[in-house]
């Protein structure tokens, strides 16, 4: 009976307490902070807190009002509640990077604090074992290399320049098996290279450092020229053209590990340059050294007298035989490599390779001709003597990578004299001078030509990133995974932005357009090389399939003209390439629709990228129709992709809150 009683109280008690709740809840969730941890995500917290020591200007105006409200904050972008990526570049952050803030965002894939004045060290990042991308480059971050970051085995790219970081790069870096990005410029490392074996890595730079040592020669590393090294004072080895100083061996083999010796692992630099004293001789040996150095000092006496002698008689043969016609140098033996991907060793006497000997037979019977207002800066004869390396055999041209007084890299094609023969000298000058007057970013800048006794060749800038067909298909790798689709988009303006321009600048067209065409410059941009050539060649001779792909239907089952329109044909097939990375001759003739559901089936992205990977693939579709008439013009094929670049960014500032 008493609880009887007692029950009526209880309930009365209880609705007491629910009314006297229900004003607390209803008011503002900020003026009970401690509740916020129980009503929000703990995604919600992590922004949170890192804001309020990465963010002391509050440029971050973040809000919550709703329980997913955090997923419309700037730089968030969510995924069935929880945050995959957060983009806060150029956001004009100032402070430091927290501990246990963002760190505790487990389904984070990408994170952007590029271009802040974020300082102190970057904290542990292990708990973040799903990210993908990792950019926070241009900063003020102290420290050590973070060793949380080996721990991210998933992680494709990853970018620390410009930043304050000291101490040396870890040489289990190679343990980022999926590395593709690279980025440490500009910071304080110090200690050796590591000998970093990813095949993937495409993009790399450990410039501006104080790096020590020689660079290991690793099929990774040495895919990248020496601007990648660059800045590093105390750098050497074969991939930056710079030999290793060693000491002289005067008193006994370089292995040897007597007193006076070094091991040959400490003068290659695997000693950390330190090195062992003997102790104090005895006199004995003193008598015993000084003999060694007063034979070694006849010796070399004798040697130079020898020299001397030698270079006497050669010069009274050449004297005598003076009139008489050298032999030929012959041919170098060169590998077929990648172009981008190659390296020229200066200063390797007995590996040097002369330029194009071929073209030393012409002597003086033709000039180089400079276009476009350039100023001679070589002459015919430095670049019959430059070192020089073959890059690859094309069509109609074979590419040398030439290297101008041991300074001035120039790329420079050959072309093929049997399908250029069409062409008579007045009409190639002429073209040739055309071509030179075409200047735009997204085109390799034609320097100059020459032309004699049925050798041409023309000579461009260099161009130090490699062709898109190596991103896209990767150097040695048929497995390598489709550009993401924003490269994608990038490097489809730069290319319509170069034939728009060749288009409308002039009558001419490119006429080979294909990824193996298109170069990657100093930025990475993509421009356009081998322009306006093909009109130059016999249009009969047999091609690869790959090649055979990009020409327009009217022009491979005829022999009509190159036209603007047939540009745009094999511009379509360039952007199918790009989306899929599949090669040319690999891509099915499908209606729009099919053709889609073909392009989606094969990349990874998101659902939420199908918008934009759909609007890509009609450019490509309405591109590539069988009739010329049905294309649009390349200026036409250009506005739709700058279209879906506004769009994009659009939708991107929109969920970054500034709509």
């Amino acid at each position: 009976m008493p609880k009887t009683k007692f029950k009526p109280v209880l309930h009365l008690f209880f609705f007491f307490f629910i009314w006297v709740s229900v004003p607390c809840f209803s008011r503002p969730v900020i003026t009970y902070p401690p509740q916020t941890s129980l009503l929000f995500s703990s995604d919600a917290v992590s922004i949170l807190s890192f804001k309020s020591k990465a963010d002391l200007d509050n440029k971050l105006l973040y809000a919550l009002n709703e329980r997913f409200d955090y997923c419309q904050w700037r730089g968030v972008k969510c995924a069935q509640g929880r945050v995959v990526r957060y983009i806060l570049q150029n956001a004009a952050l100032r402070g430091v990077f927290p501990a246990n803030s963002l760190s505790k965002l487990d389904q984070l894939r990408v994170l952007s604090l590029r271009n802040n004045s974020l300082s102190g060290p970057i904290p542990d990042l292990s708990s973040l074992y799903n990210l993908k991308s990792l950019f926070l480059g241009h900063n003020n971050f102290s420290g050590t290399f973070p060793p949380s970051i080996l721990l991210l085995h998933r992680i494709t790219s990853l970018d620390l320049s410009y930043n304050e970081l000291t101490g040396p790069i870890p040489a289990n870096l190679t343990d980022l098996e999926r590395l593709n990005v690279l980025r440490l410029e500009w910071n304080r490392f110090d200690g050796p290279v590591p000998a970093l074996n990813q095949s993937f890595l495409l993009i790399f730079n450990v410039s501006g450092n104080n790096l020590t040592g020689k660079i290991p020669v690793t099929p990774t590393l040495s895919k990248f020229n020496t601007t990648a090294f660059s800045l590093n004072p105390d750098l050497c080895g074969e991939i930056i053209n710079k030999a290793c100083a060693s000491r002289a061996p005067f008193f006994g083999s370089p292995s040897a590990s007597g007193p006076l010796g070094q091991s040959a692992e400490a003068q290659s630099g695997g000693g950390g340059g330190v090195m062992v004293l003997s102790p104090p001789s005895s006199p004995k040996k003193s008598h015993r050294r000084t003999g060694v150095v007063l034979g070694f000092t006849i010796g070399i006496a004798l040697i130079l007298f020898s020299v001397l002698l030698a270079l006497a008689v050669v010069k009274k043969q050449r004297v005598d035989s003076k009139g008489t016609k050298p032999t030929t140098i012959a041919s170098p033996e060169v590998t077929n490599s990648n172009a981008g991907n190659s390296r020229n060793h200066i200063g390797e006497p007995p590996e040097r390779k002369t330029m194009m000997p071929e073209i030393q037979r012409l002597k003086k019977s033709g000039n180089l001709v400079f276009v476009g207002g350039e100023v001679e800066g070589y002459s015919l004869e430095q670049l019959m003597r430059a070192s020089a390396e073959l890059l690859g055999r094309g069509t109609m041209a074979t590419t040398y990578k030439a290297v101008v007084d041991r300074q001035l890299i120039l790329t420079v094609k050959r072309l093929d004299a049997g399908r250029t023969a069409v062409t008579g000298g007045e009409a190639f000058e002429q073209h040739m001078e055309a071509v030179g007057g075409l200047v735009h970013p997204n085109l390799v800048p034609l320097r100059a030509y020459f032309q004699a006794k049925g050798e041409r060749l023309v000579i461009y800038d260099y161009q130090p990133n490699g062709s898109v067909f190596n991103l896209v298909h990767g150097s040695r790798s048929t497995r390598a995974k489709p550009l993401h689709w924003t490269s994608c988009l990038k490097i489809a303006e730069d290319v319509a932005q170069g034939l728009a321009y060749i288009h409308q600048a002039s009558r001419l067209v490119h006429g080979n357009l294909k990824s193996t065409n298109v170069l990657l410059g100093t930025d990475f941009e993509a421009c356009l090389t081998d322009y306006c050539l093909a009109v130059l060649a016999d249009s009969s001779s047999t091609e690869d399939p790959d090649s055979l792909a990009y020409k327009a239907p009217e022009i491979r089952k005829s022999n009509r003209k190159l036209t603007p329109k047939s540009d745009v044909y094999a511009f379509g097939v360039f952007l199918l390439e790009l989306l899929t990375g599949k090669h040319p001759s690999q891509h099915p003739v499908l209606v729009p629709r099919d053709l889609l559901e073909w392009v989606r089936t094969i990349r990874e992205d998101d659902v939420g990228e199908y918008c934009w990977l759909g609007m890509l693939t009609e450019v490509a579709s309405v591109c590539s129709l069988t009739s010329p008439e049905q294309r649009p013009a390349m200026w036409q094929a250009l506005k739709m992709i700058q279209e879906i670049k506004e769009s994009a960014m659009m939708e991107d500032r929109a969920s970054f809150g500034h709509s």
